[in-house]
């Protein structure tokens, strides 16, 4: 059973930096894909950034390219998102999340941690 605690959230302006960091626990993560998801009031949820414990192969959504990165530490079984030039349309609660490698959808998540950007 994989267990997922998220971390680093917080409110910035706009322009500013946050790391969100994911620990996880119980279950090996080889074959598996660890996600970062957010949800912003009234909008559906919205897979930001995905990486492949195994390869470290990343996937990156087009509204945050070259702005956000994805990283793993296998040592911490830890997942990054790096979070710079925030905007205040970033604002949403962010998901961790995980899914065997194939799945359509995650199916274990983290708590949640909320990031408002201020304008």
């Amino acid at each position: 059973q994989v267990h997922l605690v998220e971390s680093g959230g917080g409110s910035v302006q706009a322009g500013g930096s946050l790391r969100l960091s994911c620990v996880v626990s119980g279950s090996t993560l080889v074959n598996y894909v660890m996600g970062w998801l957010r949800q912003a009031p009234g909008k559906e949820r919205e897979v930001v950034s995905a990486i492949t414990w195994s390869e470290g192969r990343t996937y990156v959504a087009d509204s945050v390219k070259g702005r956000f990165t994805i990283s793993r530490d296998d040592a911490r079984k830890t997942v990054y998102l790096q979070m710079y030039s925030l905007k205040p349309e970033d604002t949403a609660v962010y998901y961790c999340a995980v899914k065997r490698r194939g799945a359509a959808t995650y199916d274990r998540w983290g708590q949640g941690t909320q990031v408002t950007v201020s304008s």
